[in-house]
């Protein structure tokens, strides 16, 4: 199973962005994801989450304008990130959780994808 990130780029405040991370290979499900961000000389941080019962989280400085979700049909999951601000600038993982096919017995998963550089700039 391998993911690949997308979506991030150079967008202005007040601006918005979709991230993309798609698992491909022998993926049977995708079930939980969660997104962080990490700032050069920081650690990476847990800006939100969605578990397998579909619930969601996120942290105070992302809530109401950023939204995660997957899309199970294409073994997908996003960070829709709206109102940007100049503070929302880092490189953003995701991190994904699912099941995958092995010669016919299900095995668990849990991948990083590569980071996205989101940066917000006038």
């Amino acid at each position: 199973v391998q993911l690949q990130a997308s979506g991030g780029g150079l967008v202005q405040p007040g601006g918005s962005l979709r991230l993309s991370c798609a698992a491909s290979g022998s993926v049977y499900s995708v079930n939980a994801c969660k997104w962080f961000r990490q700032i050069p000389g920081s650690g990476r941080y847990q800006v939100a989450q969605l578990d397998s019962g579909g619930t969601t989280n996120y942290a105070d400085s992302v809530k109401g304008r950023f939204t995660i979700s997957k899309d199970n049909a294409k073994n997908t999951v996003y960070l829709q990130m709206n109102n940007l601000k100049a503070e929302d600038t880092a490189a953003y993982y995701c991190f994904v959780e699912g099941y995958y096919n092995d010669d016919g017995a299900l095995n668990g998963f849990g991948l990083w994808g590569q980071g996205t550089q989101v940066t917000v700039s006038s």
